[in-house]
C-alpha cells in the first residue's frame, strides 16, 4: 500500500503553477460573473453564493491535484558532486587552532 502511494507525484514545476493559478483565477472570476448575474436577474442572493461555491470546487478539482499537464517542465538539476563538505570541515578547524595561536 505505501509503494503504491510513494509513486504518486505531489510536485508541480513552476510554469505548471502558474498555468494552474491562471486556471483558478480564471474559473473563480468566471463563476462570480456568472453567479452575480444570474442571482440579480432572479433576485435570490442564495443563487449566487451558490453558483461562486460551485467554481471555487470545480478549480479546487482541476488545480490543487499534480496532473501531468503542470508537470511538463521538470527542472534539470545538477548532478551530485562529492564536495568533500567532511574535509572543508577539518580544515576550517585547523585554520581557526591557527589564527588563536598566532594571536597568542
Amino acid at each position: 500500500m505505501l509503494g503504491i502511494l510513494s509513486s504518486i507525484p505531489t510536485q508541480m514545476d513552476y510554469k505548471g503553477q502558474k498555468l494552474a493559478e491562471q486556471i483558478f483565477q480564471g474559473i473563480i472570476l468566471t463563476s462570480a460573473v456568472i453567479g452575480f448575474i444570474y442571482g440579480y436577474l432572479i433576485e435570490d442572493f442564495g443563487w449566487t453564493v451558490s453558483i461562486v461555491m460551485a467554481g471555487f470546487v470545480v478549480s479546487c478539482v482541476l488545480t490543487l491535484p499534480p496532473w501531468p499537464m503542470y508537470r511538463r517542465h521538470p527542472l534539470k538539476w545538477l548532478p551530485v558532486q562529492d564536495s568533500g563538505y567532511e574535509d572543508k570541515k577539518s580544515m576550517d578547524r585547523k585554520s581557526k587552532r591557527q589564527s588563536k595561536r598566532e594571536l597568542q
